[in-house]
Formats: C-alpha cells, structure tokens, sequence
C-alpha cells in the first residue's frame, strides 16, 4: 500500500523546494487507454506518430475504437471473445504506464476493483534483467522477502494471482511468447522464460499477467498470445486542462497558461504526455510569476518551439544551480558527460542506464545538478538512472555537440542519424536545427559559456544541402515524409533567411501524404519566409478545413496551388476566399474532388470572380 498511496512530485526547477508528496487518488489525472490489435515498425518518432494520431483518435473512440477503463482490463474482450488472462499495455515513454499500474494497485488494495485475486505481485522488467537464472518462487521472494512461509500456499491457488511487468521495453534480452517450457514454480531458468511461460499458461494455469511496454519494442514481438492488447494514448483535452490546474493551484494562472499553450500548436501537439505536460507547466510558471501582467515583453519572453521551451526549462534549472564562482564550469561538465551518455542512449534505443554508463562517460551522480535532470530508482547496488523525460534525453544528445563541438563527432552522429528510418533521432535533428538560433542558444551562455558557432554551422550546412537535395529529387512518399520532417527542423531554426535561401522559388510537392493541422502550421510557417514558390501541390493531404485555415497566411506568396481531393467542405470555403482575396500572384488553383457545396460557397466564389487566377480547376 505504501508503494502505490502516492505520488511524488519533482521540485520546480530554479527553487529549492523539495519534491512534494501527493496521495494519487488526489491528483490522478484520467488517461484515455483505447483497445488496438497491431504493432508495427513506425517510420517516425513515436511520440510523435502518437501525438499526431491523438486528436484523430479521439474520434475514433466515439465509434471503432473500445475506451477501457482500469477496471475492464481484465474483463470480456469482444475482440478475442474470451476473458482475458494476459494483457498487453503500451505507451510512448512519459504517458503514464508505470503511474496507471500503480493506479491500478492503489484500486485493487483499497477494495475499488478486481478482488478475485488474492495476490498481485508488481515487478520492474529492468530488475530482473539483474538476476541470473532463478525460479519463480525465488524471484518472488526476491521482491516480497516476508512472504517466505506462505508461498507455497498463495501459488496452490493460481486464479487469486494477478503478475505485474513494467517496462518491457527496458530490456535487452529478447522474450520469445510462442514458447513456453516451465511447468514447475521451483524450475531455475532465466526470468523471460518464466514471463513467457505464466503468460503462456503452462506455469500456474489460470492466473493472470499485466505487460506494460513502449510501442517501438512491440514490433519484434509476437503479441497473438495476449486476449487484451491496449494503447494509453494520454490525456483529453479536458484532462490536460485539469492537470494545468493541479499543477499551478490557480486558476487565473492555469487559464492564461494554458490558452496560451493552446494557441501555439508546435508545444500543445505533446501535452498528451503528463511529463511533458509537467515541463511545459514548470517553465510557464516561471514565466508568469515572474511577470505577473501579460506584456509584449512577457510575450516575447514565452517559448515559442520546443527547443525554446527545452532551453528554458534547462535555464532554470542552471540559474539556481549556478550561485557560486565555478557553478558555471561545473555545468559544463556535467551537460558535457550526460550529454554524451544522452546520445548514445537516442541512437541505441536506451532510455534506462546503469553505474556502468555513468562510469563509461564520466557522469558524476554525486554532482548536485545530476537529480534535477535525471531520475534514480532502486537500491544499491542495483540503482538505475532516467532521464526526466525522454525527450530532454533528446535535446541533452543535440546540446552537448555545442557545448563540446568535434566536426567529424557530428557528422558521424548526422550520417547514424539519417540511416536509422524509424525515427529515432527526429526529435534530436530538430534540436539540433533550433540550437542553430543565435538567441535560443544565448540563453545558456550566462549558464554554460559559449556555445560553438561551428556546430550551429554545421547543423546549417546539414539541413540545407538535404532539403536542397529532397526538393530538387522528391518523388516518393518516402521522400515527402522525409522533406517534411526537414520542414520541422527550419521550423524549429526560427531562421527566416535560412528558410528563404532553402526553399527559395522551388515547387513544393507534399502530395499523396496526410497532413495534420500542425504540420500545416510548419508548412505555412516556411513558406511565408519564401517569396515567388512556383507551386505548392498537396492533392491527397487530407488537410481539411483546419489545415487550410492554417495554410492560409502562406498562400500570399504562391503561383500554383492543388488542393485535389484534401476532404474540403462549405466550412473551408471562407478561408479559401480570404487567402485568394489576399493573394495578387495565384494563377493556378485546383479544387476538385472536394464538396465545397453549401452556405458559404457564394463567398468563394464572389472572391474568385475579382482574383488573378488564369486556370481554375
């Protein structure tokens, strides 16, 4: 009961408060956890595929889609017609696993739900990865020493138990769910076959096992032996506005924060992960508290990209950190040693590290810094290092190439980078084209000392010479999806000219793949730095209405435009008039497959009768 009555709260950055202590019936936020039956390889980053997804399957859940509560987990599954006995949870790391399983346990111990079992036994994946071989009696004891003298009675009766694993992802051992040998509790072998063989049911027959993992491991995994596979897919909309009014406790606060996250689509598209949501709140609080009164200077000061927000949050943290004469030369050396440990871990698919990593790149965990960035859990000598949240992993990987610059290092990094296809290191590119910007960087500088003009050169000439190439070479959907992911990355550089000098009068063609309203935005961001773009073709992006009204600003500086079956209704028929009303150098306009019929298309067409179109399709 002590493990799972509450959760702790990590102090703010830039205060020495302690981390405060709260009973989890109190602040649980619901998370929305739908049913799914695949997995597969993910050619993009995946918080961002499932924060992209979000809102589209928020949908979903109206119709196809099941919404499982906790309490249904193990209930009849139409799906797989059966009450299950193994389920599989996934989510992308920070979107609450290990919090909803302790939720779980909080409910199960306090009478809420699921009584019929007798005994749930919680374990961590990354513990076991430590034992050698052992039987289940053993691993059992290992973790719930004082159950000794009544083991062998609570495993007499295997429908009473209900097994717990967190954090398959976690590990590096493979687990092989199509083959099962134990049959005896007291059988010694090595952890993952008595996983298998309890979810396979030839050891104790008729209980029941809970899997938590990251979606990416799913894709090597068989997951046909499981009756329940489901996917937390994070907070609603309602639900990210209540954790913004736990976490700052005042209303007037949470509202004028939250509006403003709301408007800026590049930082709302991750608040379906409460870490994040918990970074984004901590950094906005400091702002608004600073500066209680909304002002242009105010507003200027507030994060505008995900670097910018990474940037600040990390300030914070080294403003209260850096007090003393060497503070700063200690930053370094620290952001230089988790950095590297950073990077290894994004391109190797590592989000969990030991003493060993920490020894191989020289992190000091006694440096007072190393607890603001970094999570420690378990006992010596087996304790185990997170980050806060995978993403700053992320940006800690693309910093320490400007703290510590080495031309071939990153060039190394940037060839790994673009082989990996399953988008691993997107996030990190981006950070790494948003540090480029002279004024994002400058707000470490007070911090850590100069940051390299080299790397931001190099990240320059990087993108640049990709972007030119994908342009002049774009063919496949492949090399759509990939030009605009280097969208993202000039997003992020805040570098107009940069964005100019990229695109400059090319032809855009993201054609035949789907865009979601924030890569609208993006899309619409870079071409308002372009003057004179030929054509912009987006036949077959899906973008409807809401995509259009954010393309709408860029459409000024556009000669052609195809819209060609994009899902268009009378609602897109306003925005589609004030863009070409706006516009002097359309001459090509493409509408077709779209049913823009309705209340609002004499306003469309009113505006196309005084336009400089020559051919309307």
């Amino acid at each position: 009961m002590e493990r799972t009555d509450t959760l702790v709260e990590h102090r703010p950055p830039g205060t020495t408060l302690e981390p405060q202590r709260f009973l989890i019936n109190e602040r649980y936020v619901n998370l929305i956890v739908v049913s799914t039956d695949r997995f597969r390889q993910r050619p993009q980053n995946e918080l961002i595929q499932t924060g992209v997804t979000h809102e589209e399957c928020l949908k979903e859940t109206q119709t196809r889609l099941e919404h499982i509560s906790l309490n249904r987990l193990f209930r009849w599954n139409h799906q797989s017609q059966c009450v299950p006995h193994a389920v599989l949870v996934s989510g992308v790391p920070g979107v609450g696993k290990t919090t909803l399983m302790l939720k779980f346990v909080y409910d199960w111990v306090t009478g809420k739900h699921y009584q019929r079992f007798g005994f749930v036994v919680f374990f961590r994946f990354r513990d076991l990865e430590r034992l050698r071989e052992v039987s289940l009696e053993e691993m059992i004891l290992q973790q719930y020493p004082y159950l000794e003298s009544q083991i062998g009675d609570i495993l007499q009766d295997p429908k009473s138990l209900l097994f717990i694993f967190d954090g398959l992802d976690e590990i590096v051992h493979e687990l092989y769910f199509r083959s099962s040998k134990l049959s005896n509790t007291k059988q010694r072998s090595h952890f993952g076959e008595i996983v298998v063989s309890l979810v396979r049911q030839s050891l104790l027959k008729g209980c029941s096992v809970l899997i938590t993992s990251r979606p990416t491991r799913l894709a090597s995994v068989d997951t046909g032996v499981f009756q329940r596979i489901a996917e937390i897919m994070g907070f609603l909309h309602e639900d990210r506005l209540i954790f913004f009014n736990n976490f700052f406790g005042n209303e007037e606060l949470s509202e004028k924060a939250f509006h403003y996250v709301q408007k800026n689509d590049t930082l709302y598209t991750f608040c379906y992960i409460p870490s994040y949501c918990w970074i984004l709140c901590t950094v906005l609080s400091m702002c608004f508290r600073a500066q209680p009164t909304i002002s242009d200077q105010l507003m200027t000061s507030l994060p505008k990209t995900v670097t910018q927000l990474f940037v600040t949050f990390v300030s914070n943290i080294l403003a209260n950190h850096s007090q003393n004469k060497d503070g700063g030369h200690t930053a370094r050396e620290l952001l230089t040693s988790i950095g590297w440990m950073a990077e290894h871990g994004v391109m190797n698919h590592m989000i969990v590290f030991d003493e060993r990593h920490l020894e191989s790149f020289s992190v000091r965990n006694d440096n007072h810094l190393f607890s603001s960035f970094m999570m420690e859990s378990g006992q010596p000598p087996d304790v185990d290092y997170t980050f806060l949240h995978l993403t700053l992993q992320e940006f800690f990987a693309a910093l320490v190439h400007f703290i510590n610059y080495n031309a071939d290092g990153l060039q190394k990094t940037l060839d790994e980078a673009e082989f990996y296809k399953d988008g691993r290191a997107e996030i990190f590119l981006r950070f790494l084209c948003g540090l480029s910007d002279s004024s994002t960087r400058s707000m470490l500088k007070s911090h850590v000392g100069e940051l390299s003009i080299q790397a931001a050169r190099h990240a320059i000439a990087w993108i640049k010479e990709n972007i030119v190439e994908k342009l002049k070479a774009v063919q496949s959907i492949e090399d759509k999806t990939d030009l605009l992911k280097l969208f993202y990355c000039l997003y992020e550089s805040r570098n107009k000219a940069l964005v100019s000098q990229c695109i400059g009068s090319n032809n855009v063609d993201l054609s035949g793949i789907s865009l979601t309203p924030l890569d609208c935005s993006v899309l619409s961001f870079n071409l308002q730095c372009c003057k004179g773009t030929e054509e912009v073709n987006l036949s077959s992006c899906n973008i409807q209405s809401e995509g259009l009204r954010k393309l709408i600003p860029a459409l000024h500086n556009i000669k052609s435009l195809r819209l060609y079956r994009n899902h268009l209704t009378d609602s897109s028929c306003p925005h589609l008039a004030s863009g070409i009303r706006n516009n002097q150098t359309l001459r090509k306009l493409n509408l077709t497959m779209n049913n823009l019929e309705g209340p609002h298309f004499r306003d469309l067409m009113e505006a196309l009768t005084t336009s400089q179109i020559e051919e309307l399709q």
